[in-house]
C-alpha cells in the first residue's frame, strides 16, 4: 500500500467522522447559544443550567439521528471492504 492510498483512506475516515459528528455538534452548539442568551437576559450564571440542557439536546440528537448515522457508517464500511482487494496489493 502506497502513501497515496493511506492518505485517501485517512481522508475518507475523517469525512465519515465529520459527517457522523457534525449534526450532534451543531445541535449542542445551537442549544448552548440559546442558553447563553437566556442566561445573559436573566443574569443567572449557574453552570448546571447550561450543562444539563446541552447534554440532553446532544442525547436527543444522537437518539433521533441514530438510524442515519448507522446507515452512513455501514455504507462507509462496505465501501472500505469492497475496495480492500485493491489496497491489499
Amino acid at each position: 500500500m502506497g502513501p497515496e492510498q493511506v492518505v485517501v483512506l485517512g481522508r475518507h475516515a475523517m469525512e465519515a467522522a465529520l459527517w457522523t459528528a457534525a449534526p450532534i455538534l451543531v445541535v449542542a452548539a445551537a442549544v448552548s447559544i440559546l442558553i447563553s442568551i437566556m442566561q445573559t437576559i436573566t443574569s443567572i450564571q449557574d453552570p448546571t443550567i447550561s450543562t444539563v440542557p446541552r447534554i440532553g439536546a446532544a442525547a436527543g440528537a444522537i437518539f433521533l439521528l441514530m438510524h442515519w448515522t448507522v446507515r452512513h457508517l455501514v455504507g462507509y464500511t462496505i465501501r472500505l471492504f469492497s475496495d480492500f482487494h485493491t489496497l491489499a496489493r
